[in-house]
């Protein structure tokens, strides 16, 4: 009566090799903390009938519609 092994040898070392050699998943940037009141710029695309009703009251339209964000994520 012979003995079997209780593990593949050669799917062992294939495993072993695939840890050493496997890319690692990059880390993501660690998140940069906000800091509060500050602005940041970014390019948005708004249908242009939002865009008028916003400009429509003149200077203060970028804040109006930030205050209108705030309030729709539930920040204000």
């Amino acid at each position: 009566m012979s003995r079997r092994p209780t593990h593949d040898p050669r799917s062992a070392a294939e495993k072993a090799f695939k840890a050493i050699t496997a890319p690692k998943p990059a880390e993501a940037p660690p998140k940069q903390p906000s800091v509060p009141g500050a602005k940041e710029t970014v390019s948005l695309r708004i249908d242009r009938d939002v865009l008028d009703f916003f400009q429509e009251e003149g200077p203060g339209w970028q804040e109006r519609i930030n205050a209108a964000l705030r309030k729709a994520a539930g920040k204000a």
